[in-house]
């Protein structure tokens, strides 16, 4: 799309030469009207510094260097009023000569556009803003911080405030702007992007697809950012807030699951399509769907990683296939490097052992390698304490040996509670320990059996722990 200061004889190129031409000498009509006309969005910045910088004659190097030593005065003094014919002779023509001219130029052009009250001359200011930013490109595009990508981004933020029904313009600006920043994209620029794309939805330009998968690629791209750019989190978080609002009447699993489904069919096997579809449906919490199944399993077989394989063993566990969420949940295990990740898994692979397999001695182990990586955290003996306490019964065959298992018990909430200051936690643990209290032995259970109050004990089982005899009074 070509974007001109002369189009035709319209009123807004009459206003837009009256403003911006006014100020110009005759001998140099000419040279400006050739420029004005020269100007295209689509011109392939240049990559490197333009050549003549001040001019190609030594008196237009004299001028030049007078220009911007006498607009620089003035705007250094915030006499922006002064400033500006003399940087606009500068910025026509030696616009190679400094980065500053179109830096500086748009705070001088927006001064002007703040000053007219006049509809018509009111965009053509707006033209000359969105001038500088495009003559920005052309001839510092090859310096990093003036680079099309950023200078796109921030162009089309501010054409977004200036001209919002500019919807098309909008988006395609930030569009060109996100495929050449990627991850280094500013949170304005994809929150501006989201909003156009959604405007184009609504006016049935765009489909409900676009923005589905839109909306995955700037949400990781913000992700990226709070991850690795802390620094910039006060922008992005908000951005990300919004965009999820923005997002959410079109999160529908039904919707995701309608539109991807054929694509899977085609390309069971395309990564890239199975990444997007597992975090298109992991975001909107669809993770119960066939799709979100298929596409992971897929996934993981092609290229399997800690994640791919810890959500397929939650998948299976879901499912009741325990052994198969165990094993995938071990190969997690070996690929996960932090060990919070790997007392997660751990911790799940425990509760699955206890509760769904009954294998006791392996759920133990796993819930003692779990406290071997954080020796802090108390969860793993509540849940060695509510094993032995779930067994005690199955462990005896006697008034006596079917209740001792309750002391091994609440020496591990005992445990968890020493090493844990967590108070959510400690209140489980004190909780745990007066329930289970009241299953010890009575007095004359203990005394019948020859054990006195402080004695040693070892309870058998599968558990063989050694304890000490506490009797209930």
């Amino acid at each position: 799309m070509k974007t001109r200061i002369i189009f035709t004889a319209s009123a807004v190129t009459t206003v837009l030469l009256s403003v911006f031409l006014s100020y110009a000498p005759a001998e140099t009509l000419n040279f400006t009207a050739e420029y004005t006309n020269d100007f295209n969005l689509t011109t392939e910045p240049k990559k490197s510094p333009p050549p003549f910088p001040f001019g190609k004659t030594p008196e237009d190097s004299l001028k030049c260097r007078d220009d911007i030593s006498l607009y620089s005065q003035h705007y250094g003094h915030r006499n922006f009023q002064m400033a500006y014919e003399p940087w606009r002779e500068v910025f026509l023509n030696c616009p190679g000569a400094q980065q500053n001219t179109f830096i500086r130029g748009l705070v001088l052009v927006r001064m002007k556009l703040n000053e007219e009250t006049d509809p018509a001359r009111r965009e053509a200011w707006i033209d000359t803003l969105m001038m500088v930013y495009d003559k920005r490109i052309k001839y510092w595009g090859h310096a990093p911080s003036s680079r099309e990508g950023l200078v796109t981004g921030r162009k089309a933020v501010e054409l977004s405030q200036l001209r919002p029904n500019s919807i098309k313009e909008i988006y395609q600006m930030t569009n060109r702007a996100i495929e050449l920043e990627k991850e280094q994209t500013q949170s304005d620029v994809l929150l501006v992007h989201m909003q156009s794309l959604i405007r184009l939805v609504d006016s049935g330009i765009r489909s409900v697809e676009d923005v589905l998968v839109t909306y995955d690629e700037v949400m990781n791209i913000i992700d990226h950012n709070l991850e690795y750019n802390v620094q910039d989190k006060e922008y992005y978080e908000p951005a990300k807030s919004t965009i999820d609002r923005l997002f959410e009447p079109f999160a529908s699993c039904e919707n995701i699951v309608r539109l991807f489904t054929p694509r899977f069919q085609n390309n069971p096997e395309d990564v890239e399509l199975l990444e997007r579809i597992t975090s298109m449906l992991s975001n909107s919490g669809c993770t119960e769907e066939i799709l979100f199944y298929n596409a992971t399993n897929n996934l993981h077989r092609l290229k399997p990683d800690a994640e791919t394989a810890f959500i397929m063993g939650r998948l299976e566990s879901n499912s009741q296939k325990y052994e198969e969420a165990i094993g995938y949940f071990d190969e997690s295990l070996t690929l996960y490097e932090n060990d919070r990740d790997k007392f997660r898994v751990l911790m799940l692979m425990a509760d699955i052992s206890f509760r769904n397999l009954r294998e006791y001695r392996r759920a133990r182990d796993y819930a003692l390698k779990a406290s071997a990586l954080e020796p802090e955290n108390g969860r793993p003996y509540i849940l060695i304490g509510e094993m032995y306490a779930a067994t005690a019964a199955n462990c005896g065959d006697n008034e006596l040996t079917k209740n001792v298992a309750y002391w091994a018990a609440v020496d591990k909430f005992i445990q968890a509670r020493n090493v844990d200051h967590d108070p959510v936690l400690q209140e489980r643990a004190t909780q745990l320990i007066d329930t289970y209290r009241l299953y010890f032995p009575n007095v004359e259970t203990t005394f019948m059996y020859g054990l006195s109050d402080g004695d040693i004990y070892e309870v058998g089982c599968w558990i063989n722990e050694v304890t000490r005899v506490r009797s209930r009074r």
